[in-house]
C-alpha cells in the first residue's frame, strides 16, 4: 500500500454500494417504480448489503495488490477486544456528544425527542447489531484499510478531511431512498459530522494500540446512541436544529482529539 494508491479500493467501494442502492434511488426519484409492499423489507436488507461496500474494496485491494495470503494478515487485527481505557474514554465522548445535542434544545423550550426504539430493552441488541451491521462494518474499509495510507501520504489533519469528505459523498443516494433517516440530514452538517467522526475514529483506534476493531465499536455506539437519543425531526418542513448542534459538537471535539494526538505524536 506503500508504493501504490489504492484507487481500487474506492472505485470497488462505490460500485459495490451505489449499484445495489440505485434501484431504490430510482424508485424514490420516481424514475421507476416499486410495490410499496415489499419495499421497506427490503430496502432495509438492501442499504445493509451495500453498506459492506467499504470492506469489499478493502478485500478486493488486498486480494488484488497483495495476494489472497494477506486476508489473515488483515483479519487479525480485528479480533483482538483488549482496547485499554483511553479507547473507551474516546468511545464515551462519541455518547456524550448525541446526549448533550439531545438534550440542550430543551433548555431553550423545544421538545423532547423520544426514542426511535420500541423500548429501552432491545438497547444492548440494537447496538451490536450497528456494531456489525448498522454501519460499523464500514469501519473495515475506512479506518482498517484506507485511512492508515492517507493519513501516511498526507498527515492526520488532511488525510482525515479526505476520507470524511469521500465518506459522506459515498452517503449521498440514500437522500433519495424513501424511508432512510438521510432525507431529513442537512447534506452540509452531515460533512461536518463525518469529518469530525473520522478525526474521533482515528483517536481512538491509535489510543486503542491500533485495534481497528474499536472503529467498529466506536462507529456503531454512535449510530445506536443516535436511535436512544434523536437529534433528528421525521419533518422535512423544520430546521434540524438539533442535527447541526451534534454535528458541529463533533467537528469540534474532534478536531480537539486530533489537535491532541499531534502534541503526543512523535
Amino acid at each position: 500500500m506503500k508504493d501504490k494508491f489504492p484507487l481500487r479500493f474506492f472505485v470497488m467501494t462505490f460500485v459495490w454500494s451505489w449499484f445495489l442502492w440505485l434501484p431504490f434511488v430510482l424508485a424514490g426519484l420516481g424514475i421507476c417504480h416499486m410495490e410499496e409492499s415489499i419495499n421497506p423489507i427490503i430496502t432495509e436488507a438492501v442499504i445493509i448489503l451495500g453498506a459492506f461496500g467499504p470492506a469489499v474494496g478493502a478485500f478486493y485491494s488486498i486480494r488484488t495488490l497483495k495476494g489472497k495470503g494477506e486476508f489473515k494478515n488483515f483479519i487479525k487485527p480485528f479480533l483482538s477486544f483488549r482496547l485499554g481505557w483511553k479507547a473507551w474514554t474516546g468511545i464515551f465522548f462519541v455518547m456524550v456528544i448525541i446526549i448533550v445535542a439531545w438534550y440542550i434544545p430543551e433548555l431553550f423550550g423545544a421538545e423532547r425527542l423520544p426514542m426511535l426504539l420500541p423500548n429501552i430493552y432491545i438497547f444492548p441488541i440494537y447496538w451490536l447489531v450497528m456494531v456489525f451491521l448498522g454501519g460499523g462494518q464500514e469501519e473495515i474499509g475506512w479506518r482498517g484499510y484506507i485511512l492508515p495510507f492517507l493519513e501516511t501520504k498526507y498527515g492526520l489533519w488532511v488525510g482525515n478531511i479526505i476520507l470524511g469528505l469521500v465518506w459522506a459523498g459515498w452517503h449521498i443516494p440514500l437522500w433519495s431512498i424513501s424511508g432512510t433517516l438521510q432525507v431529513y440530514m442537512p447534506f452540509i452538517a452531515f460533512v461536518f459530522g463525518c469529518i469530525g467522526l473520522s478525526y474521533i475514529f482515528s483517536w481512538v483506534i491509535k489510543a486503542s494500540g491500533g485495534k481497528p476493531i474499536t472503529g467498529l465499536i466506536a462507529h456503531g455506539t454512535f449510530n445506536a446512541f443516535s436511535a436512544l437519543f434523536p437529534t433528528i425531526i421525521m419533518d422535512l418542513n423544520v430546521i434540524q436544529i438539533r442535527f447541526w448542534l451534534q454535528e458541529i459538537l463533533t467537528i469540534v471535539v474532534g478536531a480537539i482529539f486530533m489537535f491532541v494526538l499531534t502534541l503526543v505524536r512523535p
